[in-house]
């Protein structure tokens, strides 16, 4: 098949890269259409691996330069995945991240990675946001899109209306320092777009909490802080 440049409105998206495809083969090889080599990654041991599991899996695999130039602006993108925009399980009582109208898809992609690592990989978005499946989250998230259970809410009302427990919203002026919060589980941690922070609805049904920093710089970015925030987690054992 002739695949196209990606586009929002289209039924599948790519990887692009190797160790990005060897997630998707790993994690959602059933929503796998085909994967494209480069003639240039023979060598890499990580098409090799690709190429075993394609075979083991049954997922058509072939060597293409032209469809991955074509597919891919990255240098020595060695691998593309083709796999269909699919949908996780979601339990909302459980504890999740909550994104706010996230717009930039680099911080979208390394947040998803942050998740996934410190052991938190429930994430729930407010639309408008960046689109989740593009290649460039993917690629941001190094493939740790795959192992995430998401879902997308069209307001922060239709989220809270799902979630009974504890809601954390996280402002450069919240009440309580997170260095001194005692979090109650099950939680939502609840962060707000890169410029615009979150609007005065979340502040008004959550406890609100900063992360204390020097006074040379006014606000952390978006993945720092989120990192910070689960980080804290992980080591308190919630």
């Amino acid at each position: 098949m002739r695949w196209k440049r990606y586009d929002r409105d289209c039924p599948h998206s790519y990887t692009i890269g190797v160790f990005p495809t060897l997630e998707l083969l790993t994690q959602q090889s059933d929503q796998v259409e085909e994967v494209i080599l480069s003639s240039l990654g023979q060598r890499n041991q990580g098409a090799y691996a690709i190429d075993e599991l394609c075979r083991r899996r049954g997922i058509p695999c072939k060597v293409d330069d032209r469809m991955v130039e074509r597919l891919s602006s990255a240098e020595n993108a060695y691998a593309i995945g083709v796999f269909r925009k699919y949908a996780t399980h979601w339990d909302p009582a459980a504890g999740q991240v909550v994104l706010v109208h996230p717009s930039d898809m680099g911080n979208l992609g390394t947040i998803i990675r942050t998740m996934v690592g410190l052991g938190l990989p429930r994430l729930a978005i407010v639309r408008p946001a960046a689109d989740i499946f593009h290649p460039k989250v993917i690629r941001a998230s190094m493939g740790a899109l795959f192992r995430l259970s998401s879902r997308h809410f069209d307001s922060y009302a239709d989220w809270r209306e799902t979630f009974s427990g504890t809601v954390y919203a996280f402002l450069t002026d919240g009440e309580s320092d997170l260095k001194e919060v005692i979090m109650q589980s099950p939680h939502a941690l609840v962060f707000g777009n890169e410029g615009a922070g979150l609007p005065v609805e979340v502040s008004r049904s959550a406890k609100t909490v900063r992360i204390a920093t020097s006074p040379a710089v006014d606000s952390l970015s978006l993945p720092v802080a989120v990192g910070i925030v689960l980080y804290r987690l992980m080591g308190s054992g919630l």
